[in-house]
C-alpha cells in the first residue's frame, strides 16, 4: 500500500539522475514507512533556494508525528550526495529523532575532491547512515514509482553505462577508507561532454577491496596456468 502525490515527468528524471550530467540542482526522491505498517510514503523536492536535504528536514519535522517510541524508515534517492553541510544537518535531526533510519543512494558525488564534502560523508556514514551509490536496480526502482512515465512504458527506465555508477562507487570507497581522491571530472563546454579520469596511486591498490578495482579496470583477474 502507498501514499503518493508528485510524480516527476521522464525528461526531469533523465536530467537530475544521468550520472553522467553534472546539472547544479538537485532532486530529492523519498520512501517514508512507520512502525510495521506496509503503507509506504512517497514524495519528490528539488533544491530552491536551499538544498533539498534541509527542505526535507523542515518538512518533515514540521508535517509529520514526533512520536519517538514508533520507529521510522527513510530511503532517500539524491541525484547529488550532500555536502558537508547537509551531512551535518542530517547527523542533527537524526540525533533529535532516534527513532529514524536513513538510506541515502546518490547518482552523483557533489565536489568530491572538497576535503569538507568527503569529512561530512565520513561522518555521516560513521553515525550509522547507509550511504551508496545508485545501481541499475535502484534506477528501475525510481522510474517505476517516482516517474511519470507513458502508459504501457513501465519498463522503459533510461539505462546509463555500469562503468559510471562504478567509478562513483570506487570514489565513495576513498571518501570512506580516507583515501585521497582517484577520480577527476572535468567537462568541455563547447560540447558538453564530461570526461572521467582515474589516477589511483599505490594506497589505493594496497587498500580498496579488489572486486572494486576489478571493475574498473584497474587490476586483471589473475589467471592460474596449468
Amino acid at each position: 500500500m502507498t501514499s503518493e502525490k508528485r510524480r516527476i515527468e521522464p525528461w526531469e528524471f533523465e536530467a537530475f539522475f544521468d550520472p553522467r550530467e553534472l546539472r547544479k540542482e538537485a532532486c530529492l526522491l523519498y520512501e517514508i514507512k512507520w512502525g510495521a505498517s506496509h503503507k509506504i510514503w512517497r514524495n519528490t523536492g528539488k533544491s530552491t533556494t536551499r538544498h533539498v536535504e534541509v527542505n526535507f528536514i523542515e518538512k518533515f519535522t514540521s508535517e509529520r508525528r514526533s512520536d519517538s517510541l514508533i520507529s521510522c524508515s527513510i530511503t532517500w534517492f539524491l541525484s547529488w550526495s550532500p555536502c558537508w553541510e547537509c551531512s551535518k544537518a542530517i547527523r542533527e535531526f537524526l540525533s533529535q529523532h532516534p527513532n529514524v533510519t536513513l538510506v541515502i543512494y546518490v547518482a552523483r558525488l557533489f565536489w568530491h575532491m572538497n576535503q569538507q564534502n568527503r569529512q561530512g560523508l565520513r561522518d555521516l556514514i560513521n553515525s550509522g547512515v547507509t550511504v551508496q551509490i545508485m545501481g541499475v536496480s535502484e534506477y528501475c526502482h525510481c522510474w517505476r514509482n517516482f516517474v511519470n512515465y507513458p502508459p504501457g512504458k513501465e519498463a522503459s527506465c533510461p539505462t546509463y553505462p555500469p562503468l559510471w555508477m562504478t567509478l562513483y562507487a570506487l570514489e565513495l570507497h576513498c571518501i570512506i577508507l580516507s583515501l585521497p581522491p582517484c577520480l577527476k571530472i572535468s567537462r568541455r563546454c563547447q560540447n558538453q561532454l564530461t570526461f572521467f579520469r582515474l589516477t589511483p596511486q599505490n594506497c589505493h591498490y594496497q587498500t580498496i577491496p579488489p572486486h572494486i578495482l576489478l571493475a574498473t579496470g584497474l587490476i586483471q583477474p589473475s589467471v592460474t596456468w596449468r
